[in-house]
């Protein structure tokens, strides 16, 4: 069911950014209002991120109606705070096909709009980008003296600032000063005293020529008279401290404006008019609330982070269906149990306590929980300082994100083969988050890593026996396992080491023509698909080291191997089997299924996995298809 735009005359006004700037700024609140109501209504008709959207609203109105974009470049980070861009850059009809396959991409999309000028989905990338964007803006001006000067505005959340790579790119921009403009959306503070009618002038005074040229003059004036320059220097930085939070963005050579309420679209379009012009790397933090305008989304933000179908008018999202537990609760519950026996275990996640199913940790075991903030590569690096000191590092992470830290995963942990665990959560296909989010690589690029060992469970129960098994070695270890529920199987408490590179035959129909290779939480799948095709089917459970013993008496009793895996078919775990039996010179013939060699759009996993024929039926499918040919 959609939303009726006809129902919100005035952001029906401002479907586009050209229409959205041909209104009176007295009317920008009128269009922010509806904008927020016709978000609130489409996303709980259709599912979708949700908090960070409902916070943005005001902030994007103004930069759309300030910026002519697209040709001025507006970059968002992540993307989950671009609801409402989409809304007003003509994609108001399609708001509620967000997530959805052959929908709107859940991110901003380079492929589905010229507005979107940067594919993201994850943190901490757009100030790099503006940057990129800025330069080449210089040499267009350069290039074409009679084109107007394009401008650039990144906008990145406050838990994206965290990331090393905003710093990095910061420190570069303001050694070489290019026109650009970074803004902190900062939805992690309430809108204090400061931020009130006495901030928002400074800001506006601070933004505008006046103080501008003075200050820009009395340092020309001053320049030659050190003592005095320095003495100048360090007054405004006092000022400016007296109404403003720390001038460290004015260290790294940023002109430093705010904090200003996000949620005020007049003081915004001001403030971002005065800028706009302002030569040099500019810095403008604003203050908003996650959920604005919907109190149980204010209330709890996280919980309304990301949403199904609901009613707005309902004080709490809807119950979901008695399942199977997820396997991030099975590795939060193990984590757990395993803190209670283990005193020297140490738990890191970059940010993503709740996804990652460390909740209930966190909680009983304070002292020995770190969340590092969204900085992936310092949280490797880090576990491997607390395995260099006789501690047990437990890593979870999600595998999109482990791609981050691939550097460290080498040199920090593998290299001097520290006993670092790395919980890999949301491996294989995720859904609707698209191609960013996909786990489609981690086997890729984990199997080629001496001293690595990685297991593949196949269920609930497994996936406990393995990170237990991973936390007793005394090496890295990696243990992958998928976004959701498990198959309902019963989940032994008595934990039990696994023996390392060990596989099981499920079901030995000994001398048939096909044998299936199952890695992975494609067991189920596997076993219906082995029924219809009178195949054995063996669990591999280990990537690396894999059961050669296994593979040797499998490849001696049938012609056809088929491997199925959750990753990627490059350099999958069925490059491995072929690569052990192009070395054993043996001639056996292969199929490998696995996710191709594209990336994986959105849509529900089940939706996914019937395309890529990943079901079991599909399964069959392609293995009859491979005998035919």
């Amino acid at each position: 069911m959609t939303v009726n735009i006809a129902d919100y005359p005035n952001l029906q006004k401002a479907l586009l950014p050209p229409e959205l700037r041909q209104l009176p700024q007295e009317q920008l609140q009128s269009v922010c209002e509806e904008l927020r109501a016709y978000l609130l209504n489409s996303v709980s008709k259709s599912s979708g991120h949700f908090a960070s959207g409902l916070g943005t609203v005001e902030l994007t109105v103004a930069l759309h109606y300030v910026y002519n974009t697209p040709y001025d470049r507006l970059i968002w980070d992540v993307g989950h705070q671009a609801y409402p861009h989409k809304i007003i850059t003509g994609r108001a009809d399609k708001i509620h096909t967000i997530r959805q396959k052959e929908g709107l991409h859940p991110f901003p999309w380079r492929e589905e709009s010229e507005y979107d000028t940067l594919s993201v989905g994850h943190s901490s990338t757009s100030i790099s980008a503006a940057l990129g964007m800025a330069i080449a803006a210089q040499a267009q001006k350069k290039a074409n003296p009679e084109q107007p000067a394009r401008k650039v505005c990144a906008v990145i959340g406050d838990g994206a600032m965290t990331a090393g790579m905003a710093f990095e790119a910061m420190n570069h921009a303001g050694d070489i000063k290019p026109d650009m403009l970074v803004i902190l959306n900062d939805n992690d503070m309430s809108i204090s005293e400061n931020v009130g009618a006495l901030n928002t002038h400074m800001a506006k005074l601070l933004s505008g020529n006046l103080y501008t040229t003075f200050r820009e003059s009395g340092k020309k004036l001053l320049s030659g008279i050190p003592p005095i320059k320095e003495l100048a220097s360090r007054a405004e930085e006092h000022l400016k401290g007296m109404v403003v939070p720390s001038t460290i963005f004015e260290e790294l050579g940023f002109n430093y404006i705010g904090p200003i309420d996000g949620h005020d679209v007049n003081a915004l379009v001001d403030t971002l008019r005065n800028m706009k012009n302002l030569q040099g790397p500019q810095f403008l933090h604003i203050v908003t609330k996650k959920g604005k305008g919907y109190e149980p989304a204010e209330n709890d933000p996280i919980k309304y982070h990301a949403v199904p179908k609901f009613d707005p008018n309902e004080t709490s999202l809807p119950a979901s269906k008695a399942t199977s537990p997820t396997y991030s609760k099975v590795f939060g519950d193990w984590l757990c149990d395993m803190a209670e026996q283990d005193d020297k275990l140490l738990a890191i996640t970059p940010a993503m306590r709740e996804g990652s199913g460390m909740v209930r940790f966190s909680k009983e075991h304070p002292e020995k929980y770190f969340d590092v903030a969204i900085a992936e590569q310092h949280a490797v690096t880090l576990a491997a300082g607390m395995a260099c000191e006789g501690y047990n590092a437990v890593v979870a992470i999600y595998s999109s994100f482990l791609q981050r830290a691939y550097d460290q995963l080498i040199h920090d942990v593998a290299i001097m083969n520290l006993p670092v665990l790395f919980a890999i959560d949301r491996a294989g296909v995720v859904g609707a988050d698209g191609p960013t989010h996909q786990g489609s690589f981690d086997i890729s690029f984990m199997r080629c890593i001496p001293n690595l060992v990685i297991m593949t469970p196949s269920d609930e129960n497994e996936c406990r026996q393995m990170l237990y098994t991973g936390h007793k070695l005394n090496q890295p270890a990696a243990v992958r396992y998928p976004r959701g529920t498990g198959l309902g199987v019963e989940i032994q408490q008595q934990m039990t080491e696994l023996e390392i590179g060990k596989g099981r035959i499920i079901n030995d129909m000994y001398d048939t023509t096909i044998a299936i290779l199952n890695f992975g939480t494609f067991l189920g799948e596997a076993e219906k698909a082995a029924e219809q095709l009178d195949a054995t089917l063996a669990d591999m459970r280990f990537v690396k080291p894999m059961d050669l013993s296994l593979i040797d008496d499998l490849a001696a009793r049938h012609p056809l191997l088929v491997t199925v895996e959750d990753n990627a078919i490059a350099g999958g775990a069925g490059s491995a089997v072929n690569e052990y039996l192009n070395m054993k010179g043996l001639g056996n013939k292969v199929l490998n299924i696995g996710l191709p060699d594209q990336f994986i759009k959105h849509g529900t996993q089940q939706e996914i996995y019937q395309e890529l024929e990943l079901d079991a039926d599909g399964i069959v499918a392609q293995v009859r298809r491979f005998f035919e040919r």
